[in-house]
């Protein structure tokens, strides 16, 4: 296993990272500035002041909760865009945005590997991400418990003008149909692992990530080989350590040899280029 790795989400024409400090995080997307918060900013902010169109509250509930103050009037959805892909964004009852910019330099690193790929991407959301690789030249399978989520992943492909792209959108439990595609002796080139820490599948699954990811991450591997690509696994639950799952994918995937690297995500702050903190990782590849 390498080195533990830092991976640094750079600022883009459609979004940045403008300022953080105090327990929270100042960004922009597109024209529209939010503040959420952000327990890993526990440093003073760059700026004096700060005059976002809207902040985020959180409740009193440690599982979540809170709700958007709107300081001057948000669209309910704006248009965003990153090289060829375009997406709405929107205020969502969850705190972000209907994507994770973070994820921008993973979906460049699976996309320098998708060329004429069979992918699944599991636990889906919004179809950034999967769109990002079909722009590469992947065939992707899209699956998310979800169905909001799935239908605004087909808005996006209509806003990119990728309808016509090989995307099968799904709406399914990702463990089911993980096991399921085992069962059918499927095969894929790459798999996007981006769990959430709990979560509900259409049928009233239930997904806890301590207890559940080992199992799914043994059934991703069945669904590789010898010629496949990569796995990215990305967690947000911040109990969990990198170093935990990269010896969970190198233990899972050692038959298949290659490579596991493992670390942190952050994103570039602009006012003063330090780095935030927001997910780990593990990634196989070959």
């Amino acid at each position: 296993m390498s080195d533990l790795l830092t991976i640094v989400a750079e600022p883009w024409p459609d979004w940045a990272l403008l300022d953080c400090g105090n327990g929270q995080k100042l960004e922009r997307y597109g024209k529209i500035s939010v503040v959420r918060p952000e327990p890993q900013a526990m440093w003073a902010p760059a700026l004096s002041a700060w005059n976002p169109d809207a902040t985020f509250v959180p409740g009193s509930d440690e599982e979540g909760g809170g709700r958007w103050v709107q300081h001057r009037p948000v669209p309910r959805q704006w248009e965003l865009s990153r090289g060829n892909i375009r997406f709405s964004a929107s205020l969502t009852p969850f705190r972000h945005l209907a994507f994770f910019p973070d994820m921008a330099p993973q979906w460049d690193w699976m996309r320098e590997r998708s060329a004429d790929a069979d992918v699944l991407n599991l636990f889906g959301y919004t179809g950034v991400g999967s769109l990002q690789l079909s722009d590469a030249g992947a065939r992707l399978v899209h699956v998310d418990a979800s169905k909001k989520s799935v239908e605004a992943g087909r808005s996006n492909a209509q806003l990119s003008g990728m309808n016509d792209r090989p995307i099968r959108w799904i709406v399914d439990d990702a463990s089911k149909f993980t096991a399921r595609e085992v069962r059918r002796r499927r095969r894929y080139d790459g798999i996007l692992l981006d769990p959430p820490k709990f979560g509900r599948g259409p049928e009233g699954e239930v997904w806890r990530l301590e207890e559940d990811l080992a199992s799914l991450l043994a059934d991703c591997r069945k669904l590789l080989d010898a010629d496949s690509r990569f796995l990215v696994l990305t967690v947000y639950a911040v109990r969990m350590s990198a170093l935990a799952i990269g010896e969970l994918v190198k233990q899972t995937f050692a038959d298949l040899g290659g490579i596991v690297e493992w670390g942190e995500m952050a994103v570039r702050e602009e006012a003063r280029g330090l780095l935030l903190p927001t997910a780990i990782f593990a990634r196989w590849s070959r």
